[in-house]
């Protein structure tokens, strides 16, 4: 087989990332540059300040990532990156860059898709690992359950129908004081709670059985905050945050069990920024060996937006003989299974 190596750009919000990915599955480098300090100033991601900060950063983080791969630009097969979804300005930096190092090195250019990118970094994590499996992507901005037919291949099954997992993760972290980031913060308070002292509900979709729904559940502690306030009650956070997060868990792993029950999967993985949770991980750990289904997960670091994921996904597109042209834009609200080709 011969040698693929591609140079992949990913930019969708706030960490500005590039990587070296060898066939698809052999990372030669991994840079990312993360903005969570900048935006913890503001409770969350500024889109403008994104922007900005990505135009400081990209060219320093492309050229880090060739030179720790120890190849120069001409030894790239392709230049992928990621085009959508995620916020406008930071895709057009992104895209715009990787546009213009294609054609200077006169390249090929791959758009990814994010999700997808989430999605392919269990094949780097898991070299064995091969479609078809069933996975469940949760994000900041994304929940989606989802059978992998084939390489880029898929079917959604479930998507939140308002808040994404980590987005009520952020907003419940900010009412009860922990601040920006949300999950991780959620996670390191809940290890010293009781996830069983207040009964949130688990929210279920009425005519979709697979489709997520947390804002009731984001709307139920704050009713608890506000509720324990007037009556000059302690609200301990620890059990607040292990509580909520308890919640959210029993909703990610019902769905998910439920679906590889109906479909017969035996193969089940996970992806996004909220699969790098030590409460999901070891939840999905045990629900999956009682069922015995092969369960496979990115390390965190691939959890988290970063661009060797998205160097992944640019090989199996690579390798189905689709190159993108440089009429390629940022598509911020892409949907998974859409592409500039169909």
């Amino acid at each position: 087989m011969a040698e693929i190596n591609i140079l992949a750009i990913e930019s969708s919000c706030d960490e500005t990332a590039a990587a070296v990915v060898r066939n698809g599955r052999e990372v030669l480098s991994n840079v990312i540059y993360s903005q969570i300090d900048l935006h913890t100033l503001y409770g969350g991601v500024v889109p403008e300040i994104a922007s900005r900060k990505h135009i400081d950063k990209i060219n320093q983080v492309v050229e880090k990532a060739i030179a720790d791969s120890g190849m120069e630009l001409k030894d790239m097969d392709a230049v992928a990156v990621t085009y959508g979804p995620g916020l406008v300005g930071p895709l057009l930096v992104g895209v715009s860059f990787a546009k213009a190092l294609a054609y200077g090195a006169n390249l090929p250019i791959i758009g990814v898709h994010h999700i997808e990118g989430h999605i392919c970094a269990n094949y780097i994590a898991n070299k064995e690992l091969e479609p078809p499996f069933m996975c469940l992507i949760v994000s900041g901005g994304h929940t989606h359950l989802v059978k992998v037919a084939d390489y880029g291949k898929y079917e959604i099954l479930g998507k939140t129908e308002d808040d994404a997992a980590g987005e009520a993760f952020d907003k419940v972290a900010r009412a009860i004081g922990l601040g920006y980031p949300g999950g991780p913060k959620i996670d390191r308070v809940s290890k010293s709670g009781n996830p069983e002292a207040i009964k949130f509900p688990r929210a279920k979709v009425g005519g979709s059985e697979y489709d997520f729904s947390f804002s009731g559940l984001k709307s139920a502690v704050l009713n608890y905050l506000n509720t324990a306030s007037m009556n000059n009650e302690t609200i301990v956070t620890e059990d607040v945050a292990a509580s909520f997060q308890q919640a959210v868990i029993d909703v990610l792993v019902g769905h998910s069990m439920e679906a590889l029950n109906q479909y017969g999967f035996k193969k089940f993985a996970i992806a996004g920024g909220v699969a790098s949770n030590s409460g999901l991980r070891e939840a999905f750990e045990k629900a999956c060996a009682e069922r015995g289904i092969e369960f496979f997960l990115p390390p965190p670091i691939l959890c988290t937006d970063n661009a060797a994921m998205i160097g992944s996904a640019a090989f199996f597109e690579y390798e189905r003989g689709l190159r993108n042209g440089l009429d390629l834009n940022a598509v911020p609200n892409l949907k998974l299974g859409e592409r500039w080709y169909e």
